[in-house]
């Protein structure tokens, strides 16, 4: 029989990553991907070492769905058996919630209150842990928070202007991505040695969310994202930092109410806004850029907006060590990638444009700023933590 196994859990609205891990959440055994639930669905799966495996492909018509379909293929490979607990990302906490979290009925009342903390992203999250603990039947279940990562955010970058009875009820800066960070930190250590995730370190998650974090000698200084993952740079379908007038303007003056405006704030803004509506990828709007002005448009706004965040917050690091793009966008479209680094000569920013295009493991030529191409394993972080929890309970 296989030895015990942790299964990290990714779950959103219309997706769903999960990886099974051995028993000290160090090598992974199984990689999974479901995209488009609700849509096209498409399901891929992995080997411990990266190849592709026969995967039967089904429509998933909604999140419940696509958590049975990964049960069932657990069950089908004879590793569900082998579970000793199951790891969950879940984007928040709320404001006093940091450290990875046992799941019991006391813990999921604890955390149905701070949905409005994340309505996009909690409902999904919770909802897998009640789908999973039914499935496998009393197994440990544990949360693991992306804002743990920057719960020590100097007091500067944490506070918001505002009087500080808002920051005691927990109107603070966040910070999310917080399991990618980590990942991409796990990365350099492991990939170049412990000094490479030492010094200024700015970090780049791009995917349909999308944060920069500044992080010197592993340590979060200060994140895009604040206090929801609504903000920051342009997303998919998210506004990202919007003027606080304009918010007024439209509540007030377009007589729009809370529910309609966090819905075009959070689902029809960003990319597939601007693009009037074609596309919330930034691939797909790359190959009509030069027939669809609304695309070209789109991807000006969004590199505009990663550049000036970058610019931003080599300020806070005080300089630039090393770079690092992950998160989907950031792992496989060069193209967005140089449009980034565009100009930043002077921070000691270029690329290797042969590299870059190959998506190399680092991008930029000897001499110059090291800029890498790091893949996200956030699963693998959920394991790690995971398996600490069981050996310290």
């Amino acid at each position: 029989m296989p030895e015990a196994s942790i299964l990290a859990v990714n779950s959103g609205s219309s997706s769903l990553k999960f990886a099974l891990f051995d028993g000290d959440g160090e090598k992974a055994r199984l990689r999974g991907s479901i995209g488009g639930i609700g849509a096209q669905t498409r399901i891929h799966l992995k080997d411990g070492d990266g190849h592709d495996l026969q995967t039967p492909q089904a429509e998933l018509p909604d999140a419940q769905s696509a958590l049975d379909w990964m049960l069932d293929c657990l069950e089908q490979r004879g590793e569900k058996a082998t579970l000793n607990a199951v790891g969950h990302r879940l984007v928040h906490g709320g404001p006093r919630q940091f450290d990875p979290l046992p799941l019991d009925q006391a813990a999921l009342d604890q955390l149905r209150q701070v949905v409005p903390f994340a309505p996009l992203h909690l409902p999904a999250e919770l909802a897998a842990i009640e789908t999973i603990g039914w499935g496998l039947h009393g197994k440990p279940q544990f949360a693991v928070f992306d804002t743990q990562f920057h719960r020590d955010m100097p007091a500067p970058a944490r506070h918001y202007p505002l009087p500080q009875n808002f920051a005691d009820s927990g109107v603070v800066r966040y910070g999310f991505h917080g399991l990618s960070y980590q990942s991409c930190l796990r990365w350099l250590r492991r990939q170049y040695g412990e000094a490479a995730a030492q010094g200024r370190l700015l970090v780049l998650h791009l995917g349909s969310g999308c944060s920069l974090a500044a992080i010197r000698d592993g340590r979060s200084l200060d994140c895009t994202m604040g206090f929801s993952p609504t903000g920051g740079v342009t997303m998919g379908t998210r506004s990202g930092d919007l003027d606080p007038g304009l918010l007024l303007y439209l509540l007030e003056r377009e007589g729009m109410a809370p529910r309609p405006l966090g819905e075009l704030l959070q689902r029809r803004s960003g990319l597939l806004g601007l693009s009037g509506g074609r596309s919330a990828d930034p691939g797909e709007l790359l190959r009509h850029e030069e027939e669809d002005p609304a695309a070209h448009l789109a991807l000006e706004v969004f590199c505009h907006s990663v550049r000036k965040a970058l610019g931003a917050l080599a300020a806070v690091l005080g300089g630039l060590d090393r770079v690092v793009f992950t998160g989907g966008v950031g792992e496989h479209l060069p193209q967005i990638r140089a449009r980034v680094c565009r100009d930043f000569e002077y921070l000691g920013l270029r690329l290797d444009e042969a590299a870059n295009r190959a998506n190399a493991a680092r991008i930029s030529p000897d001499g110059a700023l090291p800029v890498h191409v790091a893949p996200a394993d956030e699963e693998g972080v959920i394991a790690t933590a995971v398996a600490a929890c069981l050996n310290h309970p």
